[in-house]
């Protein structure tokens, strides 16, 4: 599922993947690796979710003896919640459907 601001995608999968990532990691650099993701494309898509948002999502933490890291804030946990529930009430309600499509796929 994708939400759609304009002609940017402001929430999609990859976006949800990435802060459960940082939740994890608590940084960004970490959750990026996890995914399997260049630092570069993380830090975008970070950057637009955050710029669509009306509260950030992530933040950064400065400093310490650990050096840092990104936190995924309380928006950004609804946000995740949200969304897992949405895709799970979608994927329940079209089970029939998504099961009749699987059986057009090649084997």
């Amino acid at each position: 599922m994708r939400i759609l601001a304009g002609d940017r995608i402001a929430i999609g999968p990859g976006k949800i993947a990435l802060l459960e990532a940082i939740r994890v990691t608590g940084s960004l650099t970490d959750a990026a690796k996890r995914l399997d993701m260049s630092y570069r494309r993380a830090w975008l898509l970070l950057d637009e979710l955050n710029g669509s948002l009306r509260t950030p999502a992530v933040l950064s933490v400065k400093g310490g003896p650990q050096g840092g890291g990104s936190q995924v804030t309380s928006v950004g946990e609804r946000l995740i919640d949200i969304y897992r529930r949405v895709e799970d009430t979608a994927a329940s309600a079209n089970a029939r459907d998504i099961k009749r499509l699987l059986t057009m796929l090649a084997p």
